[in-house]
């Protein structure tokens, strides 16, 4: 069932709270405003987005691109939003979250609220030694965050969303672009990591195009055991 009318929800209230969730967030976007100075006018800043997040005036600014080393020694680039694109993006995954925790599956521990890696690994060891399972695969979806399909994301969002504030909210955060040492860029794939809203749309993706026999998995296989 599809849900319509989130943006009800989008309250002084409730985009508070998503205030609260980010105020802590050190890490600047494209404008270098931080969370202090963002308080500093804090009520009429709040109002001020709620009216042009609810009246479709909203402009989310492009990601500040910012690269990590990984564990093995390669880059990883990161989207950095600016702190009140931060908020908004939190405002709008906490009307996501109650609808699409009902349908992802107890196995999925990524990005989800009140899940771990601890709990990840208590599932494992409950699979083998409980289940009497035998194999643990480590896959890694190569450039995951980088490469979804818009479309398709677009596709599935709509099965459970059909708030047009909400799915336009979330198109404007797809298409915003990436400014990198001065260089703007708009990538046709994928949503940036390091955005707050980007896990959300990770999971949904990932969720329902499993489910939906979306993605092509290569056979392979498997060397026999000892003894075997």
């Amino acid at each position: 069932m599809a849900l319509t009318s989130l943006n009800q929800y989008l309250d002084y209230e409730w985009v508070k709270y998503a205030y609260d969730c980010t105020r802590k967030d050190g890490a600047v976007g494209v404008d270098g405003q931080t969370g202090e100075e963002y308080a500093a006018n804090l009520e009429q800043n709040l109002l001020s987005l709620i009216d042009r997040l609810k009246s479709g005036s909203y402009r989310a600014p492009p990601v500040r691109r910012h690269f990590i080393e990984k564990a093995d020694g390669s880059l990883r680039g990161l989207g950095i939003p600016s702190f009140e694109d931060k908020v908004a993006q939190r405002a709008v995954v906490m009307l996501m979250e109650p609808i699409y925790e009902q349908d992802f599956m107890d196995c999925s521990f990524g990005f989800r609220s009140g899940r771990s890696a601890h709990g990840a690994l208590a599932a494992i060891r409950e699979a083998i030694v409980m289940r009497g399972g035998r194999w643990v695969l480590d896959v890694d979806v190569r450039k995951y965050f980088d490469s979804i399909d818009r479309a398709k994301l677009r596709e599935l969002l709509a099965r459970r969303i059909t708030d047009g504030v909400v799915r336009k909210l979330v198109d404007k955060w797809l298409k915003a672009g990436v400014l990198d040492q001065g260089q703007l860029s708009y990538p046709e794939a994928g949503t940036p990591q390091g955005g707050v809203i980007s896990p959300m749309l990770s999971n949904v993706y990932l969720h329902y195009g499993a489910s939906g026999q979306a993605w092509r998995f290569q056979r392979v296989k498997f060397p026999p055991r000892k003894g075997e």
